[in-house]
């Protein structure tokens, strides 16, 4: 029964866990691209930030289309590693980096556009690089953004229902989580079960907001 119960709470956690690191990466590398936007890639912007307001069965069902048995994409992806993607924990981490990337994002372009460019230009003069500029300046800089969105990315990866539950399934021990079993737990009746885990996601969200809240206290 302990295992049933730890099961999804140690899934959810592996999953968020990877996503977040991956919305991480893509997310700053997105944010210090589209910086100096001066409205030519708009229609890119609006792709970015669309998961924030698409219905998550919706971005599940566009899951399914892109990374499905039938897709190029799924079909590649069973030829390399003998499997499908769907079911499988990939497509939970693929899921909840979806949903999760647009936080870590508008994140990053917030604090890349909030520094000071005379700054920038000054360690250019002093002979820095574009390279040295951007990770000795300009990520110190912002790295309260960066941090507020990892978190925000992570808890967002933890709550992810509706686009898992339909790329990934509701396989216990597999690709079950948090989410997802409590869905499980209350339509079962099991409503105890169900409450524990929600204490617990209450829990982890309240501990995430409140790192959010310290550090927006230290500027």
């Amino acid at each position: 029964m302990m295992n049933e119960f730890w099961s999804p709470v140690i899934l959810s956690v592996k999953i968020a866990c990877i996503s977040s690191v991956l919305v991480l990466v893509l997310g700053i590398l997105a944010a210090k691209w589209m910086r100096n936007d001066k409205g030519k890639k708009i229609f890119l912007e609006i792709l970015f930030l669309l998961p924030l307001v698409l219905p998550p069965s919706v971005v599940g069902f566009l899951l399914i289309i892109i990374f499905g048995h039938n897709s190029p994409v799924g079909k590649l992806f069973t030829w390399i590693f003998n499997q499908p993607i769907m079911f499988t924990m990939g497509a939970a981490v693929i899921a909840s980096t979806v949903v999760a990337f647009p936080l870590m994002y508008q994140s990053a372009k917030a604090g890349f556009q909030s520094i000071d460019k005379d700054i920038e230009d000054a360690g250019r003069v002093d002979g820095g690089n574009e390279g040295k500029v951007f990770f000795y300046i300009t990520l110190p800089l912002s790295l309260r953004f960066i941090m507020t969105g990892f978190i925000l990315s992570f808890a967002r990866a933890m709550g992810e229902f509706g686009a898992t539950l339909m790329f990934a399934g509701n396989i216990p021990g597999k690709t079950q989580t948090i989410p997802t079993a409590v869905y499980i737990a209350f339509e079962s009746g099991h409503t105890r079960t169900a409450w524990l885990w929600v204490a617990m996601m209450i829990a982890i969200s309240f501990i995430m907001l409140l790192i959010i809240q310290v550090l927006k206290d230290k500027e």
